[in-house]
């Protein structure tokens, strides 16, 4: 009878276990979305869940105007980035932080706030924003069915961040510092060093090629960039700066050794810029 009893507790123990753990897999009503972008030499994150519209009115019901909203569902958005950026202007310590936004019917304020650990927006306190931005909204034409926060217009150095839903849009500007960076390490590495890497030579001409810095000093490096290690790309860049320089005899030749080079290296790609470079010069 007790081995009987033991036998029962095992298995009413097993029943609850099985209640206790198991789950049914089924679609999230707001699935979870993560974007990682590199922008300049920032390697932004971003985190957060998308509601869909599904034939509710969005902004002004849902969603009420007034109130401080998560930016999604579930979990607030979150962004994270590893240097110090600009937004619209405004000066953010690089960190992580939870997005809240506050929609009204012309405008948006826009809320970076140091705790990303509330669930939704209970809890928010306006002592924890480290920015907080007032942005006009653009009205879409398309209608956005799944909420969408995304990156456009991406440059060396910023890029515009995009939340979208139902029909109402609203855009911050991200900036970064990049050219003080580069030059710095331009001067430290190559110029203080007086580097005759070949790699780091072809590096520094390249960004003064293409920032349109002196061009003298472009094609110092990158002449010697092919001096000591000569590829059909560095020889490439030495043709487009001579071409930039006024020289166009020179970079012809160069850009026919260059087309040469590629060829016998198999790269049509680079066949092809050096052909348009010459046509492009005679």
């Amino acid at each position: 009878m007790k081995t009987k009893n033991i036998v029962c507790l095992i298995a009413l123990f097993a029943i609850v276990q099985v209640s206790l753990f198991a789950q049914i897999k089924m679609p999230q009503a707001s699935p979870n979305s993560k974007v990682s972008q590199q922008i300049g030499l920032t390697m932004i994150h971003l985190e957060y869940s998308r509601p869909s519209k599904k034939n509710r009115k969005i902004f002004g019901e849902l969603v009420p105007f007034g109130s401080v909203w998560r930016t999604g569902a579930n979990n607030p958005t979150t962004l994270s980035f590893d240097t110090d950026i600009k937004v619209n202007g405004q000066s953010l310590k690089a960190g992580k932080y939870a997005i809240y936004t506050i929609p009204e019917k012309k405008t948006w304020s826009i809320i970076f706030s140091k705790n990303t650990e509330l669930w939704g927006a209970m809890g928010y306190n306006p002592s924890d924003d480290a920015l907080r931005l007032n942005v006009p909204i653009k009205k879409l034409k398309k209608e956005v069915e799944s909420m969408k926060i995304d990156f456009s217009n991406l440059t060396d150095s910023g890029a515009q961040l995009n939340i979208s839903w139902d029909k109402t849009s609203v855009g911050l500007a991200i900036e970064m510092e990049v050219d003080r960076v580069v030059m710095s390490q331009i001067k430290e590495l190559l110029i203080d060093q007086e580097s005759i890497d070949a790699g780091l030579l072809f590096q520094a001409a390249n960004y003064y090629y293409n920032q349109g810095k002196d061009l003298n000093s472009a094609i110092d490096w990158v002449s010697k960039s092919v001096e000591t290690d000569p590829k059909y790309y560095t020889v490439h860049l030495k043709a487009k700066i001579q071409a930039a320089l006024g020289n166009k005899s020179k970079a012809i030749a160069t850009a026919q050794e260059s087309m040469e080079m590629a060829k016998a290296e198999g790269n049509p790609d680079y066949v092809a810029l050096n052909r348009r470079l010459i046509d492009s010069l005679k």
